[in-house]
């Protein structure tokens, strides 16, 4: 039987991290993913360009039923940590916005260096290959593969979420956790499309690719980003960020002329240009399309701004600055960036991930109940959790 110091399963972000770690202590590690090529997940995000960390990353952009857990891990290995990594490289970057790092070419280039990394620190890598079972040995753990049985003293699992299934996204590493008596938190897709009901997608149907700057709230959460207005629903790094909050039933508030009192501005025109029609005003504010919706449906009987009676103009600001809307759904794990929920940290020790009670088993990436935000923010736990966890395994 093939013996190793340790066993990981997932050539992912977290997993090639934690490997990397675990080769330079001199640590004999084989690393296995069913996929054809490592870090798929890496090659497709940022749009092919990776936005592999956020230099404000802390505990705060994070969900998690113990949104204290991740602090310990991200204060150990930071963003400046992979910065320095990725310019060790030669890989040229650039911040987008709100503190987003991307590269400036190929996404492919983070995979590389992650590669390189391994290569230089020993690490063997198994690529089509399944996990087909795992028991716990006197020694550490006991692991069947499509290639045959490892031995191995500690085992890593940093298989994911669900994200993605066309990527190969499945359910393992929660199998796993529960197989050892460890808790799953619920999970649902995350970092998600939003999806109307058919009577309001139709009403909204000329809006379709339309995009605008918005602040969209959930409750007391609120996030200034772009959306879109999809065939689907709504969609842009807001929608996105608000849906890891969202909950079926609930409904969203989207202010979609941020910074502006819209009621204030229309009151304005009314003195100022009252003969103009009520979609004209609008459109200083919005685009034409959204501001045409919103003169039909708020003021359908009204040619001119003059028309509107104090009454109607504070109908036309609410559904400009305080839009409310209640989606039907999302685009599920298709479509979602990320896995909210997962395996329960209250069962993982916070330094080093792993398993309270029992010795050797690891958890790290995606696949605990660990979610960031939209930005970089869940490369970083990939890159922070792998790291603790490589220097303990």
């Amino acid at each position: 039987m093939e013996h190793h110091d340790v066993l990981v399963i997932g050539a992912g972000a977290a997993g090639m991290m934690c490997a990397i770690e675990a080769g330079k202590r001199g640590r004999s590690v084989l690393v296995v993913d069913h996929a054809k090529a490592p870090g798929e997940k890496i090659r497709i995000s940022g749009g092919g360009r990776c936005n592999f960390t956020n230099l404000g990353a802390t505990h705060l952009n994070f969900l998690s039923a113990n949104p204290k857990f991740c602090v310990s891990a991200l204060r150990r290995y930071r963003p400046r940590d992979f910065i320095a990594l990725v310019e060790r490289h030669g890989v040229a970057y650039h911040e987008k916005t709100l503190g987003q790092l991307f590269c400036d070419g190929s996404a492919r280039q983070i995979v590389d260096l992650l590669l390189a990394e391994m290569r230089a620190a020993g690490v063997q890598l198994r690529l089509e290959t399944r996990v087909e079972g795992v028991t716990k040995t006197e020694g550490g753990f006991e692991v069947a593969l499509s290639s045959g049985k490892v031995a191995c003293a500690s085992l890593v699992v940093a298989s994911g979420g669900k994200s993605i299934p066309k990527m190969g996204a499945t359910g393992l590493g929660y199998d796993i956790a529960r197989q050892f008596g460890l808790g799953v938190v619920d999970t649902r897709p995350a970092l998600v499309p939003l999806t109307f009901e058919p009577a309001t997608l139709a009403r909204l149907s000329p809006l379709s690719g339309i995009g605008l700057d918005a602040v969209v709230s959930h409750g007391k959460t609120k996030f200034r980003e772009g959306m879109l207005f999809t065939h689907r629903g709504l969609s842009g790094p807001s929608i996105l960020q608000i849906s890891s909050y969202w909950r079926e039933g609930d409904e969203i508030r989207v202010d979609m002329a941020p910074g502006v009192d819209a009621l204030a501005a229309l009151k304005a025109a009314r003195t100022a240009t009252p003969r103009q029609a009520v979609a004209t005003v609008l459109s200083t504010l919005l685009p034409r399309r959204v501001a045409q919706l919103i003169a039909d449906e708020d003021a359908p009987d009204k040619g001119n701004i003059a028309d509107c009676s104090d009454k109607v103009l504070g109908r036309l600001a609410g559904a400009v600055n305080a839009w409310t809307v209640k989606p039907a759904g999302s685009e599920g794990y298709r479509t979602a960036e990320v896995t909210l929920g997962g395996v329960d940290t209250d069962a993982l020790d916070s330094r080093t991930l792993e398993a309270k009670a029992v010795a050797g088993l690891y958890f790290i990436g995606e696949v605990v109940d660990v979610t960031g935000w939209l930005g970089g923010y869940n490369f970083q736990w990939a890159w922070a959790s792998g790291w603790s966890a490589g220097q303990s395994v």
